[in-house]
């Protein structure tokens, strides 16, 4: 298998951090979102949304990382995306929340605070930072108070529910999100941080 990726993207990490998670073999191929990369003709072939992660397996081309969080889970067996319906039912939730809300909120921020200056040459956007660190708030009260009491997202162990919406988090500090006040979030991203999968896929600083 080939991951087309870009390391500091949160969709391209979500995916690193469960091969390595799992011990599956993985061929990483950098796709530099800095310089355009993702909008070279021969990767557009591959993925015509212009984004990352792809996954290349054989035959299949697969776009949209937390699908392909779930084939690369589906591999072998595995407490990430067990076997259970319920669980992989709630897992898919998260990703789903992830998806449509965790990951636009935080992803506006970082659009202006990072991605702008770094790729644009832009100044960031004031009113649009607000209105990202506004819709994070409401996020994060829903993620906080789900995690109140709870060791993970679902049940008590990490799946690939943790794993989608972490990625983000991991911007807190570098882009200054509005997450101080959420101790269920600290508390549970810290123990995301010390695993080996997650140390091993941390990128490094531009």
């Amino acid at each position: 298998m080939k991951l087309y990726f870009f390391p500091r993207s949160p969709n391209s990490r979500k995916v690193w951090a469960t091969a390595v998670a799992l011990n599956v073999d993985i061929e990483l191929q950098l796709v530099n979102l800095l310089t355009g990369q993702q909008r070279d003709p021969e990767y557009l072939k591959l993925n015509p949304n212009g984004l990352t992660p792809t996954l290349e397996d054989g035959n299949l081309v697969l776009w949209e990382s937390n699908a392909i969080m779930q084939y690369v889970a589906s591999k072998r067996p595995n407490s990430l995306w067990p076997q259970d319906d319920r669980m992989r039912a709630d897992i898919s939730r998260w990703q789903c929340w992830e998806l449509a809300h965790w990951g636009r909120a935080v992803g506006a921020v970082l659009f202006e605070r990072l991605v702008k200056p770094l790729a644009l040459q832009q100044e960031p956007d004031p009113a649009e930072i607000r209105k990202g660190e506004e819709a994070i708030r409401r996020f994060a009260q829903v993620l906080d108070q789900h995690l109140d009491g709870r060791r993970y997202l679902v049940a008590e162990t990490l799946t690939l529910a943790d794993l989608s919406v972490a990625p983000f988090v991991a911007f807190k500090d570098e882009c200054n999100l509005p997450l101080q006040e959420y101790q269920n979030i600290n508390r549970w991203y810290a123990q995301i941080e010390q695993l080996e999968a997650w140390k091993k896929t941390t990128p490094a600083p531009i």
